[in-house]
């Protein structure tokens, strides 16, 4: 990588962020494709985050990442938003288009990019269980329903399920896809759920621990189940491999890492980022 005066800039913003592996993925990717650009992290408190937006502009960057906890209060700096970030109310990617700031959600697309990566999967035309109702959970259901999903089992804690039921009924509205919301206590009505589903994923923070659970132990998950969880530390949770010990074909979240990354890139350069180069050496970082 060379840094000279054409040098144009992104960056990642949050609270805290340097630890982040973003910074890796983009200047790799920068450098692979021959493009004159370099990929920075900006850990700053939310007083300069509008600030931090309006230098997108000033520098002429490609554009931002936006992690937590500023996904949903760096909107009202944004001129304009896509259907994903729109529906899920979230942002974390912003792209400059001739000074036009616009806010796009790739959270989502990067899941499922992943899966039909890794083995020809798509949601389209199938019925999705999803154990959570945060935000990495809201980014998956919007794109599952916009990517064509025949219905989309929701499983939240009962503290929320008001709230849940609500942002439900306005994805179903704007897509036209069947969703329903249930409490994640009831394991007897996971347990219905998954026996319809083609898709079960994990959007909680259960098993990052290492040890913790999502499922009863006497989950029964059927054959040809496909399994996903949002964690990729550690990489392989008890989650996954409670799925792969039945036989099943089970991601983490690495992958939806890799892939949304890649989605940024593309809306920044106009060109496809190399993910099986980079793959090779995420896997290599994280002793895959």
């Amino acid at each position: 990588m060379q840094i000279d005066g054409h040098t144009r800039m992104a960056a990642v913003v949050a609270r805290p962020i340097r630890h982040s592996i973003s910074p890796f993925i983009h200047n790799y990717a920068f450098d692979a494709s021959g493009i004159n650009g370099v990929y920075v992290a900006w850990d700053i408190p939310e007083e300069d985050l509008e600030e931090s937006v309006q230098n997108v502009r000033r520098y002429d960057m490609f554009g931002i990442n936006i992690s937590m906890p500023y996904k949903q209060v760096v909107i009202p700096f944004l001129d304009e938003l896509n259907q994903a970030a729109q529906l899920i109310g979230a942002v974390n990617t912003v792209v400059n288009r001739q000074g036009q700031l616009i806010g796009y959600n790739t959270d989502g697309y990067g899941f499922f990019k992943a899966l039909e990566k890794d083995d020809g999967f798509t949601v389209k035309d199938k019925i999705m269980t999803i154990l959570g109702g945060g935000g990495a959970a809201t980014s998956l259901i919007v794109q599952a329903a916009l990517n064509g999903a025949k219905k989309i089992n929701i499983f939240n804690q009962t503290q929320f399920l008001e709230e849940t039921e609500a942002k439900a009924q306005k994805y179903e509205e704007a897509t036209g896809v069947t969703l329903e919301v249930f409490p994640v206590e009831n394991q007897d009505l996971i347990q219905e759920k998954i026996l319809e589903s083609q898709l079960l994923v994990n959007a909680t923070s259960v098993g990052m621990d290492g040890k913790s659970m999502v499922l009863a132990d006497d989950t029964e998950l059927p054959a040809g189940l496909r399994v996903a969880d949002v964690i990729y530390q550690p990489f392989e949770t008890p989650f996954l491999s409670y799925a792969r010990s039945k036989g099943l074909k089970a991601s983490n979240g690495l992958g939806m890492l890799l892939y949304q990354a890649a989605k940024a890139f593309e809306l920044w350069t106009d060109q496809s980022m190399p993910t099986d180069q980079i793959w090779q050496e995420l896997e290599k970082r994280y002793d895959v």
